[in-house]
């Protein structure tokens, strides 16, 4: 069945960093566009940052640019997100999300999110 399995979320203080992996299975990873999310407490789910296909492509939120990288490693069917200088607003659940758009229509896939706390 399909998965995605995130990681490397946890307690950092600010200006920390952090490495978010999400790690997919059950279907075609190459052929997805990758996205992170996240979700604060009291706030809808945002976009972070996403990547293409084949990682050619990035595209981030304004208040993530120059400090958040995402990335992706085919073989081993994995997407990561490398945050730096982090404050206390990234402060949020962080999802990891798969479409696959064909015709009229699309595949996406949610995962089950990691929380990442920046806090001194």
């Amino acid at each position: 069945q399909v998965q995605l399995v995130e990681s490397g979320g946890g307690l950092v203080q600010p200006g920390g960093s952090l490495r978010l992996s999400c790690a997919a299975s059950g279907f075609t990873f190459s052929s997805y566009a990758m996205s992170w999310y996240r979700q604060a407490p009291g706030r809808e789910r945002e976009l972070v940052a996403a990547i293409t296909t084949s990682g050619g492509v990035t595209n981030y939120a304004d208040f993530v640019k120059g400090r958040f990288t995402i990335s992706r490693d085919n073989a081993k069917k994995t997407v990561y997100l490398q945050m730096n200088s982090l404050k206390p607003e990234d402060t949020a659940v962080y999802y990891c999300y798969a479409e696959f758009r064909y015709a009229s229509d699309s595949l996406r896939y949610w995962g089950q999110g990691t929380q990442v706390t920046v806090s001194s």
